[in-house]
């Protein structure tokens, strides 16, 4: 989320008005991230996020657009993209499943650059997060998952196993020796993963990819909080849930400064999770290798952003550091996760 393109004032409010939004009050650029130019949006009519895409071109967005479309309107907390007003439906089956033209007009362009504007959600996020908190994710990636099943979009996981074997000799030469050795390990180890029979068959679909603490809500107004929404999908694709689990579990269950698992934390997210989706036979076997998988992805992608940086007004890199440690925990440790090994009696019916 950081600034790439600047958005002058009045071809942002041009934007707002013809989406039917009101006359623009603010426009203020977002600091953090590392992909895309985001700006917060006033305006009469309430608060909105305006995201200018500078890596994913106009073919690849609707994807992105209409899964977010598509969760919800299935009750899952997800910012709505905003359509052009004529062309959204109002009433029947295509609230549900929106015509080819409505899924086109989710897409604009400001500045040159294809551009959606996406309702702000309420809340705050928890940077520190205790088990409940867990609890409370757990619970919403698994109904995630399972209101994703009748999408009927397919794109592959732009940051997968592909992406890896392309990026890893580009980020090669920045590395010590120790570093290099890592590398190469555990992504041969990852091919070998995937090439297996029981990694093609985990039940898969759409996934989030990247729901660390900063990409979800909570509402802390009230005596009970409560998670109210994730945004953010722009990592999105179709993978095995499995490894969306696992993104998840390597940010939300681990000590930031050591990368180490935290016990109390994953139970209570895989628990949740369980309770909605119970986890198949082989997805409790590759949990471990799947923990390694993500946590690679990240140090790949960090390392990238890190020694290869875009230019731009507003942009703090990742330090890659980080995922390394929680890639040395996760390799050193092949069954890290006190991981019950069979399924809960009881699960919630999609």
């Amino acid at each position: 989320m950081a600034v790439y393109t600047n958005v002058g004032f009045d071809e942002a409010d041009a934007l707002v008005q013809r989406l039917g939004l009101g006359a623009l009050s603010d426009l203020r650029g977002i600091e953090g991230g590392i992909e895309n130019t985001n700006y917060f949006v006033h305006t009469a009519k309430g608060a909105y996020v305006l995201t200018l895409f500078e890596r994913l071109s106009a073919e690849q967005l609707p994807y992105y657009l209409c899964l977010m479309q598509h969760l919800a309107r299935r009750g899952i907390p997800v910012p709505e993209p905003v359509a052009e007003p004529q062309v959204r439906p109002a009433t029947g089956a295509d609230l549900v499943q929106p015509t080819d033209r409505a899924r086109c007009e989710l897409l604009h362009f400001v500045a040159g650059k294809p551009a959606a504007v996406v309702q702000r959600l309420s809340g705050r996020s928890e940077l520190s997060p205790t088990a409940w908190h867990c609890a409370e994710l757990g619970s919403l990636l698994a109904r995630m998952h399972l209101a994703g099943r009748d999408f009927d979009r397919v794109q592959p996981n732009l940051r997968g196993l592909g992406w890896w074997n392309d990026t890893a000799p580009v980020v090669l030469p920045h590395l010590d020796v120790p570093q290099s050795a890592l590398l190469r390990s555990e992504l041969a180890y990852q091919n070998h993963i995937a090439a297996s029979s029981a990694y093609k068959a985990l039940p898969r679909g759409p996934v989030h990819a990247d729901l660390f603490r900063d990409n979800v809500m909570f509402d802390v107004e009230g005596s009970t909080p409560r998670l109210s929404g994730v945004f953010d999908f722009y990592f999105a694709g179709t993978d095995t849930w499995l490894f969306d689990l696992a993104v998840c579990l390597n940010d939300w269950a681990i000590d930031l400064p050591t990368g180490r698992h935290e016990a109390a934390r994953a139970a209570a997210l895989l628990d949740a999770y369980q309770t909605v989706r119970p986890l198949e036979a082989a997805e409790r076997q590759l949990l471990p290798a799947m923990l390694r998988a993500a946590a690679l992805r990240f140090w790949i992608s960090r390392l990238w952003d890190f020694h290869l940086p875009r230019e731009a007004s507003m942009l703090t890199p990742h330090d890659p550091t980080h995922f390394e440690r929680v890639l040395r925990e996760r390799a050193g440790a092949p069954t890290p996760l006190a991981l019950p090994l069979q399924a809960p009696h009881e699960a919630v019916a999609a």
